[in-house]
């Protein structure tokens, strides 16, 4: 399909008007509420059973098996610094986000998904100093301002360094031979309007 043909299709102000809105997956983690452009977020999957992989790098739980997949999965709790614990497996509530960064497939770990939203760009403001003092900045690509909510949106290209990346790659490849326990996980699909958990 050429997509620049398309494109050149659709009326100027109609692409114009599509260029100021983004899509947000919005979720939880404890009482912080963040959001990631939703064209990272390959899929929303309940907490399967994570299987450990020796010697792996402590900022890795382990891995899943999506559909023959094996994928890494990070608690974004942790790799954020922000203070709790993190959710049991008896959680309903908690989903793996499927994030695809530098073309590898990474699992992130947060409390609860609250709904897929669209938000003009115009909306995302810059950071305020210290709006999240344990979160580091690089982390942290704006914050939207909504009544009684406030929306940190991330950079999740941000939150793995490149040796990490290099790291998840070798422990995917070395992964090919472990048993994984449990189910394989159970996908969610990502809609368009609005996600509602109805755990």
């Amino acid at each position: 399909m050429a997509l620049p043909s398309l494109l050149s299709k659709v009326p100027r102000a109609t692409r114009e008007e599509a260029e100021q809105v983004r899509q947000l997956v919005s979720f939880r983690i404890g009482e912080e509420e963040f959001g990631v452009d939703i064209l990272m977020v390959q899929e929303i999957i309940r907490l399967p059973t994570i299987t450990p992989i020796p010697n792996a790098p402590r900022f890795i739980l382990g891995m899943i098996n999506l559909r023959g997949k094996i994928i890494p999965v990070i608690d974004l709790r942790q790799r954020l610094k922000i203070r709790g614990n993190r959710p049991g497996a008896t959680d309903r509530k908690t989903r793996i986000l499927i994030v695809e960064i530098f073309n590898h497939v990474t699992g992130f770990i947060v409390d609860s998904v609250s709904e897929v939203m669209k938000v003009s760009i115009s909306e995302i403001e810059p950071t305020p100093h210290l709006v999240v003092s344990s979160i580091d900045a690089e982390y942290i690509r704006g914050v939207i301002k909504m009544p009684n909510r406030l929306i940190i949106l991330l950079d999740f290209r941000q939150i793995l360094k490149v040796q990490e990346e290099k790291e998840l790659h070798a422990i995917e490849y070395n992964a090919e031979d472990v048993e994984f326990e449990g189910e394989e996980a159970d996908m969610e699909m990502i809609s368009d309007t609005t996600y509602k958990d109805k755990s």
